[in-house]
C-alpha cells in the first residue's frame, strides 16, 4: 500500500511539476487515509454497506465543497448527459410526468413516434412490453420507453378524458429536442425567435429561422428569447454570435489554472446580417451561454437586452474520462465577454465559516466599457439595458396549475373540440371560463396568500409574547376578514388564469410550438421589444454612450 502511494505522488509530482511537493505529500496521505477508512467501514461496521452508494455520496459530498457546476456523472447518468449537450435520444418522444397515483404523458412531440401512434398529453401510461408501468417512478418509466432506434416498444395506455384502454406497438426513433422550438413573426415588422438549448446544431437552428424570418420583405427587427434557457455549449453560443457579428470578432476568452484552459474564442464565418435592429430577452434562467451571447451583444453594442437580470454563471465545464465508463464535469476557467468582464455572480473560492458561498458585493464590482463607450459591471450576471418586472403568478393560479386542473381541463377542451378556434391566437371566451370555473367544483386547490402567509407569523408571535384575549380576538377577526375566497379570486385572477388555460388548450393542438405562439400574444417584454424595435431613433440612441 505504501508503496503505491509513494509510486502515485511521484506521478503527481511530474505531471505538474510547478507545484509544491508538500502540496503532492498531502493528497498521497489523504487517498490512503480514505482508503484505509473506506476498508474499516467495509469490515466492521454493523451492517453491510453498498459499495457504490458509499463512494458515489463520498464523490458527491466533495464535489458539493467547490461549485454546483462540478459533477461526477455516472455511467448510469450519462444518457442524460448526452441529451443536454447533444439534444438526442433513442425513444418514443414525450414528456411524462408524474400525476395523481400514475404516470402520464404530459407533452407529445410534434413528428414523433408517440404523437404519430395516436398518444396524446394526459394519456396514463400502465404498462410497457409486459411491466406494470404504476410500479415505477417518471424517471424509471422514462429509462423504459428509452431504447435504441429502431426497436419496437408495446405501451398500454388509458385515454384522457374517456379512459378507454388501448395496446399501441410501434418502433422507437432517434429524437432530436429542437434548440428552436418555435420562430415566426409577432408582428407585421417584428420577428421572433425562442432558443430553449444550446446543445449540438443550435446556431444553425438559429440562422435557419432568421433566414427564413427575412424571407419577409416588411422585416424590421428580430427578438431572440433567452428566456429560462440555462446555457449549454460554448462554442454553439459563439456560433449564434457570429450570426449577428462581423468575423473575426473576439466573443469570449476563458482563463483557468493551467495554460489549456487560457483560450480565445472568436467569430469565424460571415455573419447572416450585422445591420437588422435586435433584442435579447432574459432573464432569472438565463445562465451560461445564454449569457456569453446576451453579454457579448451588449458588448458589442450589437442590440438591445430586455428583461430582468440574468443568473450571473461565468464558470466554464469540460468532461473528463474516469474509471468505468464515468466521467467528471469540472469547472476549469471563467470567462470573460468582449468588455472584459466575467459575469460570475458567486464567489465559490471564498466561504464564510458555515461553508456558504456569497454572491460578489456591489462594491467589489468594476466597471467596464461597450464598444461604444456604455457602462456595464461585471459580478452580478448580464443586466438589460431595459429592465421589465418579472411576471409573477397569483396563489391560486399556481395552485390550479401545481393541482393540474388546468392540464385536465385542456384535455376535456380538446376532447370536445376537434378543431381549435383562431389557430396558435386562440383565447378563451367568457362562457368558456365559466366552463372551467364549473369543471373546478369538488375539486381542492387550497393555497395561501402572501397576507395570509404574514398573519400566520403574527398570530404564532402573540401566542409566544402572550398577548391579552382582546388582542386575539382583534387578530382572529381580521383572519376572517382576509380569508381568501376562492369564487372571488376566480374573478380578480381570470387574466392570468385565462392565459395559462389559452396556452395550455393550444398545446393539445399544435403542441409546443402552439404553447409558445399563444403565449406572445400579451407578454410584456415582448411588446417592449417591438416598441423599441420599431423606433429607430430610439434604438439607436439606446446603443450610444450617454456621454
Amino acid at each position: 500500500m505504501k508503496r503505491f502511494f509513494t509510486i502515485l505522488c511521484l506521478c503527481l509530482l511530474l505531471n505538474v511539476s510547478a507545484a509544491g511537493p508538500d502540496r503532492y505529500f498531502e493528497i498521497a496521505k489523504n487517498m490512503e487515509l480514505f482508503t484505509q477508512l473506506y476498508k474499516e467501514l467495509n469490515t466492521y461496521y454493523v451492517d453491510d454497506i453498498d459499495p457504490n452508494k458509499l463512494m458515489t455520496d463520498g464523490i458527491t459530498k466533495m464535489l458539493d465543497g467547490l461549485d454546483p457546476f462540478t459533477n461526477y456523472i455516472t455511467g448510469a447518468d450519462l444518457d442524460e448527459y448526452q441529451l443536454q449537450t447533444t439534444g438526442k435520444y433513442g425513444g418514443i418522444g414525450a414528456r411524462i410526468g408524474k400525476l395523481g397515483e400514475g404516470v402520464v404523458i404530459t407533452d407529445p412531440y410534434e413528428g414523433y413516434p408517440a404523437q404519430k401512434a395516436g398518444l396524446q398529453a394526459g394519456d396514463a401510461i400502465l404498462e410497457i412490453d409486459g411491466k406494470v408501468a404504476t410500479k415505477y417512478n417518471s424517471d424509471e418509466v422514462s429509462q423504459l420507453l428509452k431504447g435504441e432506434p429502431g426497436t419496437k416498444i408495446t405501451v398500454k395506455v388509458r385515454k384522457a378524458v374517456t379512459n378507454e384502454e388501448r395496446v399501441i406497438t410501434f418502433n422507437r426513433e432517434e429524437i432530436k429536442i429542437d434548440n428552436v422550438p418555435y420562430s415566426g413573426m409577432v408582428n407585421d415588422k417584428i420577428g421572433y425567435i425562442k432558443l430553449t438549448m444550446f446543445t449540438d446544431n443550435a446556431a444553425q437552428e438559429v440562422q435557419s429561422a432568421l433566414k427564413t424570418l427575412k424571407k419577409n420583405p416588411s422585416l424590421k427587427g428580430v427578438i431572440l428569447d433567452l428566456r429560462g434557457n440555462g446555457g449549454g455549449l460554448l462554442n454553439e453560443a459563439v456560433s449564434i454570435c457570429n450570426t449577428f457579428i462581423d468575423k473575426g470578432t473576439t466573443i469570449v476568452s476563458t482563463k483557468g489554472k493551467i495554460a489549456e484552459s487560457n483560450m480565445q474564442y472568436s467569430t469565424t464565418e460571415k455573419p447572416l446580417d450585422t445591420d437588422i435592429p435586435l433584442a435579447i430577452l432574459t432573464d432569472g434562467g438565463s445562465a451560461s451561454a445564454s449569457e456569453i451571447v446576451s453579454g457579448s451583444i451588449q458588448d458589442l453594442d450589437r442590440g438591445i437586452v430586455i428583461g430582468q437580470n440574468t443568473y450571473g454563471k461565468g464558470l466554464v465545464q469540460i468532461t473528463r474520462p474516469v474509471a468505468y465508463k464515468s466521467k467528471l464535469k469540472v469547472t476549469i476557467s471563467k470567462y470573460y465577454i468582449p468588455s472584459g468582464r466575467c459575469i460570475q455572480r458567486i464567489d465559490y473560492s471564498h466561504r464564510s465559516t458555515d461553508g456558504v458561498a456569497s454572491a460578489l458585493p456591489d462594491s467589489l464590482r468594476k466597471e467596464f466599457k461597450t464598444r461604444s463607450g456604455r457602462i456595464v459591471k461585471d459580478g452580478a450576471g448580464i443586466e438589460p439595458d431595459v429592465k421589465t418586472e418579472e411576471q409573477r403568478i397569483s396563489p391560486i393560479a399556481v395552485s390550479l396549475y401545481t393541482n393540474n386542473h388546468i392540464f385536465y381541463f385542456s384535455n376535456q377542451y380538446r376532447n370536445e373540440h376537434s378543431e381549435l378556434r383562431d389557430g396558435n391566437l386562440f383565447s378563451l371566451s367568457d362562457d368558456e371560463y365559466g366552463q372551467f370555473i364549473d369543471f373546478l367544483k369538488g375539486k381542492e386547490y387550497d393555497y395561501t396568500t402572501p397576507t395570509e402567509l404574514k398573519l400566520n407569523e403574527l398570530k404564532k408571535s402573540i401566542k409566544e409574547d402572550n398577548f391579552s384575549q382582546e388582542v386575539q380576538k382583534v387578530i382572529a377577526d381580521l383572519d376572517f376578514q382576509i380569508k381568501h375566497d376562492k369564487s372571488k379570486d376566480l374573478i380578480k385572477f381570470k387574466p392570468e388564469i385565462k392565459r395559462l388555460l389559452e396556452q395550455e388548450i393550444t398545446s393539445r393542438y399544435t403542441y409546443e410550438k402552439g404553447r409558445i405562439a399563444n403565449g406572445l400574444k400579451d407578454d410584456t417584454d415582448i411588446l417592449k421589444a417591438i416598441q423599441i424595435l420599431s423606433d429607430d431613433a430610439l434604438y439607436k440612441s439606446m446603443l450610444t454612450s450617454k456621454k
